[in-house]
């Protein structure tokens, strides 16, 4: 199981074996029908236990209207979240 651990102050988490997943990291939106409809970032993390990271994500100009969403950051695979979920911003994910 990979272990999270925080740098200097302000420099945020840092997965050890999932060198991917940092602050910058792609974030893709999916529609209902598998295309891309928005792209963003992990932005900013921060360490809030051992071996657990949270990251600030945005994705700007998300259209709304789908019956349901897929998110993916970096190539993890993607999450679906319904309408509601999405538009509310109630998007969390895990690995490991």
């Amino acid at each position: 199981m990979p272990a999270f651990t925080r740098h200097d102050p302000g420099t945020g988490c840092q997965a050890y074996g999932y060198d991917d997943i940092t602050e910058g990291a792609s974030v893709t939106v999916y529609g209902a029908a598998g295309d891309v409809i928005a792209t963003g970032s992990l932005g900013h993390s921060e360490s809030v236990s051992y071996g657990t990271c949270n990251f600030d994500v945005s994705v700007p100009d998300v259209p709304k209207g789908e019956k349901f969403y897929k998110v993916e950051v970096s190539h993890r695979g993607t999450v679906q979240l319904s309408a509601e979920e999405a538009e509310g911003g109630k998007f969390a994910a895990t690995l490991g």
